[in-house]
């Protein structure tokens, strides 16, 4: 028995049924409806998604973006295309700058010794030796930008902030993210040996939250970036309230290993009547290493491959091509999606609709679009068909379907977005607690149905998605 199609995991969800909207536009003939409902009875029943990401979690494991583990993932993705049947499996290969992290250690040595629980941040620095340094402590990133040119000269800069608060869309992290992202061409302006953040990130555990930072004009740090995690950057805080002396020794081993390649892996089933026209969507393959990936973006993976695969598995394919994008290296800066944009723009034109999974694995409960009139008609339909998984139709001019998706919305690609419940998201993702036990199987089960009903109506349409 093929090993990704175990099907038969009843996950307690109920059966579900239609409306038909209360116009003479027929967007969904009600063949289609039996195929979507189909497709959502399998899906729900299926273990095939859980399946996937348990595979690729354990048998690949962290897959750092350029790394060997990255390589040996999409040969994992390309195996598992072949086992499940797409009519198309492909690697589109390109070259990028490999950064790793090597070894850390943080401590604070005054006003007592205590070790720190900290991780480089993507694109930081080794140090230059044993850095033994008074400690600078800033409330928020807007004080440190206020710092002059020279003025922490042979000192450590400690960027203070508040823990993420949590919330089911994620609101709030791109803000916090500044001091991530900025706060080292900040501390070098004024000459700070090494830069300490807060992690961004919604748990109270010491767990620290790594990520990419911001190059400057296509330069990157030249001192170590190191985020602790919450418990310690409390402690910190708290210190410095009683007006204690702060002092720390630290060492990274955090530096760029030249280029190399990666790649999306790109799994297609062909569309029956006009397969030039291409309904994307995916996940990126690559994670962060200090977890095995399995919400960000494992998650998403196996929920698009679980959804195009039992697409498949219906006696006729769709009318259009659905295409599944595993994108490489969406962790350091969008790579893969900034390949695949123009590695495809001359045909950008004939991609009919994008949409990606990359916000973990909790329940879908809302459908955002930004697409034609015509065709917000339809996806107000589907709105109707995925009602009942306890998904609501939200607004018809949201643009973006996804961080990967983002090359393409800019190019005019129109977009879609199924919204994934992510109160939990930012106590996971880019931390060592990103493992497949954080997966619940009757959510992720209910992200393949959506998927699953939702792209096979699009592809199987008439409909023009793109605004004039």
């Amino acid at each position: 028995m093929n090993r990704f199609l175990k099907y038969g995991l009843s996950l307690g969800i109920a059966a579900v049924t239609f409306s038909a909207l209360g116009n003479d536009t027929i967007m969904v003939t009600e063949q289609q409806r039996k195929n979507a409902q189909t497709l959502i009875d399998d899906a729900i029943s299926s273990d095939l998604a859980y399946s996937i990401v348990e595979s690729l979690t354990t048998e690949v494991g962290a897959r750092m973006a350029g790394s060997e583990a990255e390589a040996r993932a999409r040969k994992w993705g390309v195996d598992l295309g072949n086992e499940l049947g797409f009519d198309r499996v492909s690697v589109e290969e390109f070259n990028m700058p490999f950064w790793q992290r090597g070894e850390l250690s943080v401590s604070l040595t005054k006003p007592y010794k205590q070790h720190l629980h900290g991780t480089a941040l993507g694109g930081g620095a080794a140090s230059k030796g044993s850095i033994d340094a008074d400690v600078v402590y800033f409330r928020s990133i807007e004080d440190l930008k206020k710092v002059s040119k020279g003025e922490l000269k042979g000192k450590v800069a400690f960027v203070d902030g508040d823990i993420l608060v949590k919330s089911q869309t994620g609101a709030g992290y791109g803000q916090a993210n500044q001091r991530r992202r900025i706060g080292w061409q900040h501390a070098e302006r004024a000459q700070a040996q090494a830069l300490l953040v807060r992690s961004v990130g919604s748990d109270s555990h010491r767990f620290p939250h790594t990520g990419m930072m911001s190059s400057k004009e296509g330069d990157w740090a030249s001192i170590p970036v190191i985020a602790l995690s919450n418990p310690d950057a409390d402690q910190i805080r708290r210190l410095h309230r009683l007006g204690k002396p702060l002092e720390v020794n630290l060492t990274s081993g955090a530096k760029w290993q030249g280029d190399v390649q990666s790649g999306n892996v790109i799994l297609d089933l062909i569309g029956s009547e006009r397969p030039e026209e291409i309904v994307l969507i995916g996940g990126h393959l690559d994670s962060w290493d200090l977890g095995t990936g399995a919400v960000d973006d494992g998650a998403g993976v196996s929920i698009t491959t679980a959804a195009a695969a039992l697409i498949a598995q219906l006696p006729k394919r769709p009318k259009r091509t659905i295409r599944v994008v595993m994108f490489g290296a969406e962790e350091v800066g969008l790579l893969g999606a900034r390949a695949y944009a123009k590695r495809h723009e001359n045909e950008l034109d004939n991609h009919v609709l994008a949409t990606e999974s990359d916000f973990g694995a909790g329940s879908i409960w809302q459908l955002n679009s930004n697409v034609s009139e015509q065709a917000t008609l339809l996806i107000d339909e589907i709105g109707h068909v995925l009602s009942p998984l306890g998904i609501v139709r939200g607004k018809s001019d949201v643009k973006g379907g996804g961080p990967d998706i983002i090359p393409l919305d800019e190019k005019g690609v129109p977009t879609i977005r199924l919204s994934q419940n992510g109160m939990d998201y930012f106590d996971l993702h880019h931390t060592p607690d990103d493992t497949l036990d954080k997966i619940r199987p009757d959510e992720l089960a209910q992200n393949v149905a959506a998927y699953a009903a939702a792209i096979y109506l699009v592809a199987d349409s008439d409909v023009e998605f793109r605004k004039k």
